[in-house]
């Protein structure tokens, strides 16, 4: 057996040698496998060839399995990526909208059923802002980046303090005193530079948020006072933009999809007015455990993948509650109000 191992690794490297595909030198081994093994069928037990090939057909057998499954994974790889290339695009780029590094990158992507190419191609072509780049805007951008979302836009007033990076994972010690936002850039870019990433150092104001918001497709919204969340909610709203929201203090955090352009409720709907300072402290004041931020800010991400790409059902009218001090998570149901200020009729 270790005599046709060694024969097959020498056809690979000859194959290599000679400028033949990977898969072509996979169908070469997968028919020379397939030899032996019936040759382990029909000759004889005591026939010396097939004592000289192992003597047995089960490994043989074994190999073969093994290796149809590579070519079977690698024959429905090529077909998904042939799905992704857009045939009508870019002019650069040989007409393809993915390179072939991106390809490879979203590999994982392309091979689910709920997302293939197109749902790939609808994160490339997808404008999304991010509001905050902070506890949650961290991984919120860290994980939209990697995904391949085309255009990220992230509007924040802050620089990167020391007391961030407990949860900050986006930023580094480095960062400390550099505008949040290039520095998430920075990261970003290094991780995926692939996607094309629009700060705005300043903070989101009444004059600004019309015209901003109306340059994307969807908003996530994770900053850290009421003033700004009723900003965004009342923007998105009348540009029907839809909203995903997270919150989180000390140890528990929520998230939904505010949308009422597809009948689901907005931020006020269910948060009517802001809370008395002392019922809702900062994460200063209050604290908050270093990790949440990272759970609840990937869960945005998948939310904001679900909506762009159609897959599954995203958190309309629904409300995820995680406790992360008792390992819980509940889902609430929401409703519109009729007389909310922002979307009522």
């Amino acid at each position: 057996m270790l005599l046709v191992l060694a024969v097959v690794a020498g056809l690979w490297g000859l194959g290599a040698v000679f400028g033949t595909s990977r898969y072509a030198r996979l169908v070469m081994i997968f028919a020379v496998f397939t030899g032996i093994a019936l040759l382990q069928l029909v000759l004889p037990v005591s026939h010396p060839v097939r004592a000289a090939l192992g003597g047995s057909a089960a490994p043989w057998f074994m190999l073969l399995g093994a290796g149809g499954i590579v070519l079977a994974y690698r024959w429905g790889l090529k077909r998904l990526r042939n799905r992704a290339v857009d045939q009508s695009a870019a002019q650069g780029n040989g007409g393809k909208l993915f390179s072939d590094t991106e390809l490879n990158r979203y590999a994982r992507h392309i091979v689910m059923r709920e997302m293939g190419g197109p749902g790939q191609k609808a994160l490339k072509e997808a404008r999304v802002l991010i509001v905050g780049a902070g506890g949650l805007g961290s991984p919120v951008l860290q994980y939209l980046a990697a995904a391949g979302v085309g255009t990220i836009g992230i509007i924040d007033d802050d620089v990167v303090d020391n007391a961030n990076l407990q949860r900050q994972v986006i930023h580094r010690d480095k960062d400390i005193g550099i505008a949040k936002v290039f520095s998430a850039q920075a990261a970003m870019v290094a991780q995926n530079p692939y996607v094309n990433v629009q700060p705005y150092e300043r903070r989101l104001t009444e004059d600004i948020a019309q015209d901003l918001i109306a340059d994307y497709d969807l908003v996530l919204d994770g900053c850290d006072n009421f003033e700004t969340r009723y900003l965004v909610n009342k923007t998105c709203v009348a540009l029907e933009k839809p909203l995903i929201s997270g919150a989180l203090t000390q140890w528990e955090g929520q998230l939904s999809v505010f949308d009422p352009a597809n009948d689901a409720p907005c931020y006020q709907c269910i948060f009517p007015k802001a809370p008395a300072p002392e019922l809702a402290p900062s994460c200063a004041e209050a604290g908050v455990i270093g990790p949440l931020p990272g759970v609840v800010g990937s869960m945005m991400a998948v939310e904001a993948i679900k909506v762009i790409t159609g897959a599954g059902t995203p958190l309309r009218r629904e409300m995820v509650i995680y406790d992360a001090l008792y390992g819980e998570s509940r889902k609430i149901m929401l409703e519109r109000r009729a007389d909310c200020p922002t979307c009522g009729t």
